[in-house]
């Protein structure tokens, strides 16, 4: 059994050492709790609402700057995904995740896809998202918007992800009363069609005026809700994701027919 928690935190632009301290509290928190893998949102690091580009690059970080660093040496045993703001070697700023732990970062993501303003902000990253072999079995890696592109999920789920961890920072959207956030229900189907589970770790508050859906959800291979909330936690198998049988005559990984598509 595994343990995954989400820290639905609420980052701040313009406070670093305020959101160093939450991610570095809530990183302790996790392990206390005896949790394998915990998720924490995207840009946890810096906020999300920048003025402009030369905001984002004053908050941002190089991997190996002392941010990732503090989060190596917090982790222990515990796997880590979060998102931060990441300045590149190259000089380009990135909306990126780190997957980590005691023994170091074992893989960074760059957001493929960018979301409205963030594209006056942040390059797109140019590599596929990542499977990383971690304590806690093959760990594939989103960011936010990715999610909403179907091929992105299931291009994990076809290199052998067996959970798929999304920081993310979803804007509140209208929405009829008594229905579900839709990037919670996009969620729940991309676990669901790719028999994979999904952790999904939104933030909180409100920043310069932007409300936040605090949609943080934990989601099982069948595409059903196992874990909410501000420090949603949950025990899962992450070895039942092995198995794409949907029926005696169904799998939804054999059953494709990329070749019509």
């Amino acid at each position: 059994m595994t343990r995954v928690a989400c820290a639905q935190l609420a980052p701040r632009v313009g406070d670093p050492v305020g959101n160093r301290a939450r991610t570095l509290d809530a990183i302790g928190t996790a392990r206390a709790d005896e949790v394998d893998l915990l998720v924490l949102p995207e840009l946890a690091s810096s906020g999300y609402m920048f003025a402009d580009e030369a905001e984002a690059r004053a908050l941002a970080t190089p991997t190996d700057g002392p941010l990732l660093a503090d989060w190596v040496r917090a982790a222990g045993k515990l796997t880590v995904v979060a998102g931060f703001c990441e300045l590149g070697g190259d000089g380009a700023l990135y909306n990126s995740a780190a997957v980590l732990d005691g023994e170091g970062v074992h893989a960074i993501y760059r957001k493929t896809h960018l979301w409205d303003r963030e594209r006056l902000v942040f390059t797109p990253g140019d590599t596929p998202p990542p499977v990383v072999r971690t304590r806690v079995g093959p760990v594939g890696v989103l960011v936010c918007y990715d999610l909403e592109f179907p091929e992105m999920p299931r291009s994990l789920a076809l290199r052998g992800a067996e959970l798929i961890a999304v920081p993310v920072n979803w804007p509140l959207l209208p929405r009829p009363d008594g229905e579900r956030p839709p990037e919670v229900i996009m969620a729940m189907a991309a676990a669901r069609t790719n028999r994979v589970l999904l952790a999904v770790c939104d933030r909180d508050g409100t920043e310069r005026g932007q409300r936040w859906t605090a949609g943080t959800t934990i989601i099982d291979e069948s595409g059903w809700i196992v874990g909410s909330g501000p420090a949603a936690v949950a025990d899962l198998e992450p070895g039942r994701a092995r198995n794409k049988s949907i029926s005696d005559h169904n799998d939804v990984l054999a059953d494709r027919r990329p070749e019509l598509y």
